[in-house]
C-alpha cells in the first residue's frame, strides 16, 4: 500500500506540528511494509528520514495553503499512485480521486464558549467549508473523545466515520534527573532556582488564559518563593501587553523565549508546578508531557483538558483567578496532595502513547485504502 501524508503541518511549531511529526515518525519506525509518500511545502524537511527505503520525500509547491490542498495534492497523488492520503489536520482535497483520512483536533468554532477565540473571518471559514471536509474524508480522526462527541453532534451525518484516537508526549519526554543536563539548561534559558511552569503563545494568548495566570501568581507572590516562568516564543511581549509592575510579583516573572523540544523534558524536570489553567484545549499535549516528566499540574475543570489530566491534576475554574492561586500554593505546600498528584499521573500517563496512536492510525489508513482503492491490488497482478 502506497500512503500519501500531506505536511505543510510540518511548518507549524505549535500543537499540531507536535503531533505531525511525531506521528509520522513513529508510523514510519513501526511500518517497514507500507510505502509513504511525503509530501512538503518547503525543501527544509527534507532528508528527514535517511535510510527508509519505503519513504519517498517530494516538495510540492503551490501560491497559497488553499491551491495546495485542492490543486497541488491531488496532481502529485495521481503521479504517485498514492492509495489513501492522511492529512494529520482538518482539510482533504475534494477532488482527489483517493480515499482521504483527515484529523480533526477541536470543534472550538462552532461552540460558542470557545468561538470567540478566533477571528470572525476563520470562523466563516469554518462553516462553510468543515462541512464539505467531512462529507469528501473516508475517515475522520479525533485527538478526544470530547472532540468527537461535539462532532457527532454538530454534523451527525459523520458519526460512521469519526473515531477517537489519543495520543501522547514524544518518547524523550520522562523525569530528568541527570544533574550535569539539569544544570546546562537552567544556566541557557535563566532558570531561577524554584520556579512555576507555564507554556503560553502569543497568537493564543486569551484561549489559554494567560491573564489568569498572571492573576493568580499575583496573588500567591511572597507567600511562596517561587518565580513563574512562562515559556513561549514572543511572549516577553506579555510584560507590556499585560502591564506587569516592574516590582514585586511582576518582577519575578521570567521570559525565557521559545523552549526547544528537545529540552523541555529537563524544564518541566526543574519546575515544581506545570500551571495551565487554559480556557479552551481538545488535546493538551503539554498535559500529557507534564504527566511524563513527574510535574504536579494544575488545570482547568473544563473541555479536553479535564478529559486528560481527570484526576492526575487539581482541577480549577479558569475563570476563577483566586481558585487557581489557592490551588497552585495547596500544591506548592502540600506534600502529600504532590505525592497523591504524581502518583495519578504515574497511573495515567500510559494511556497516551505515540506508539498506540500510530499503530491505530495505520490500522485506519489500511482499512480505508482497502475499502475504496485498487491500485494497491493491480500493482501486485503487475
Amino acid at each position: 500500500m502506497r500512503i500519501g501524508v500531506m505536511l505543510r503541518t510540518f511548518d507549524e511549531k505549535g500543537g499540531v506540528g507536535v503531533y505531525s511529526r511525531n506521528l509520522v515518525r513513529t508510523l514510519i519506525e513501526l511500518d517497514d511494509t507500507n510505502e509513504y509518500e511525503l509530501f512538503y511545502r518547503c525543501d527544509a524537511h527534507l532528508g528527514g528520514f535517511p535510510g527508509r527505503a519505503n519513504v519517498v520525500e517530494h516538495v510540492v509547491s503551490a501560491p497559497g495553503k488553499a491551491l495546495w490542498d485542492q490543486w497541488a495534492i491531488p496532481r502529485a497523488c495521481r503521479a504517485r499512485e498514492v492509495d489513501v492520503l492522511l492529512h494529520p489536520k482538518f482539510t482533504v482535497p475534494l477532488f482527489a480521486d483517493v480515499p482521504t483520512v483527515m484529523v480533526v483536533h477541536g470543534a472550538d468554532w462552532f461552540l460558542p464558549e470557545a468561538a470567540r477565540f478566533y477571528t470572525r473571518r476563520d470562523r466563516l471559514y469554518m462553516h462553510v467549508f468543515m462541512p464539505w471536509y467531512l462529507r469528501r474524508a473516508s475517515c475522520v480522526i479525533s485527538v478526544s473523545r470530547l472532540t468527537t462527541e461535539d462532532f457527532m453532534r454538530i454534523f451527525p451525518y459523520c458519526r460512521p466515520k469519526i473515531e477517537t484516537v489519543y495520543f501522547g508526549p514524544a518518547p524523550h519526554f520522562h523525569r530528568v534527573t541527570d544533574q550535569e543536563r539539569l544544570l546546562a539548561v537552567r544556566q541557557k534559558y535563566g532558570l531561577p532556582d524554584r520556579f512555576i511552569l507555564t507554556l503560553q503563545k502569543i497568537a493564543g494568548d486569551e484561549r489559554k488564559n494567560v491573564r489568569g495566570v498572571f492573576d493568580a501568581y499575583s496573588r500567591i507572590h511572597g507567600s511562596v518563593p517561587h518565580k513563574l516562568v512562562v515559556g513561549g516564543l514572543g511572549c516577553e511581549r506579555f510584560r507590556d501587553d499585560y502591564k506587569l509592575p516592574a516590582s514585586g510579583w511582576g518582577r519575578d516573572v521570567v521570559f525565557p523565549g521559545y523552549l526547544d523540544q528537545a529540552d523541555l523534558p529537563a524544564v518541566y524536570s526543574l519546575s515544581e508546578l506545570f500551571l495551565y489553567p487554559s480556557n479552551q484545549e481538545a488535546f493538551p499535549i503539554p498535559l500529557t508531557e507534564a504527566m511524563a516528566c513527574g510535574v504536579p499540574i494544575v488545570t482547568s475543570r473544563a473541555n479536553g483538558l479535564e478529559e486528560i489530566a481527570a484526576d492526575a491534576a487539581l482541577l480549577v475554574d479558569p475563570r476563577d483567578a483566586g481558585e487557581i492561586g489557592a490551588a497552585a500554593y495547596r500544591v506548592l505546600t502540600d506534600s502529600a496532595l504532590r505525592e497523591r498528584l504524581l502518583e495519578a499521573a504515574a497511573r495515567r500517563a500510559p494511556l497516551f502513547s505515540w506508539d498506540q496512536c500510530a499503530r491505530r492510525t495505520l490500522e485506519i489508513l489500511e482499512a480505508t485504502a482497502a475499502g475504496t482503492s485498487m491500485r494497491a491490488a493491480a500493482r501486485q497482478q503487475v
